[in-house]
């Protein structure tokens, strides 16, 4: 599964942006799809998770102002994020995780920065 994350960018504290990760296939058969974020000198973080029957799970630092959702339709997952916050500044990844066979395989998109300014 190829991975391409998009929609990062710089805005301003409270504002709003919306990432796109859009697969390589269906996402449809795809047990977990999430989005983790890495800010410098931290490690990778989970932001929010979807599974395959639609439901979420959100780090407590997220929780009110991201929203995931998937669209299978579009082999797409997005992530709206509100209320931006200076603390929310980190390279964002997009994340699937395929358990074929009792084996857990984990894929990786490259990466979109999201710089929030004070």
């Amino acid at each position: 599964v190829q991975l391409q994350a998009s929609g990062g960018g710089l805005v301003q504290n409270g504002g709003s942006l919306r990432l796109s990760c859009a697969a390589s296939r269906s996402i449809f058969g795809i047990n977990i799809m999430a989005w983790y974020r890495q800010a410098p000198g931290k490690q990778r973080a989970l932001v929010a998770l979807i599974t395959s029957s639609s439901n979420t799970n959100y780090a407590d630092s997220v929780k009110g102002r991201f929203t995931i959702s998937r669209d299978n339709a579009k082999n797409t997952v997005y992530l709206q994020m509100n209320s931006l916050k200076p603390e929310d500044t980190a390279v964002y990844y997009c994340n699937a995780h395929l358990v074929t066979d009792r084996n857990g395989y984990d894929y990786w998109g490259q990466g979109t920065l999201v710089t929030v300014s004070s």
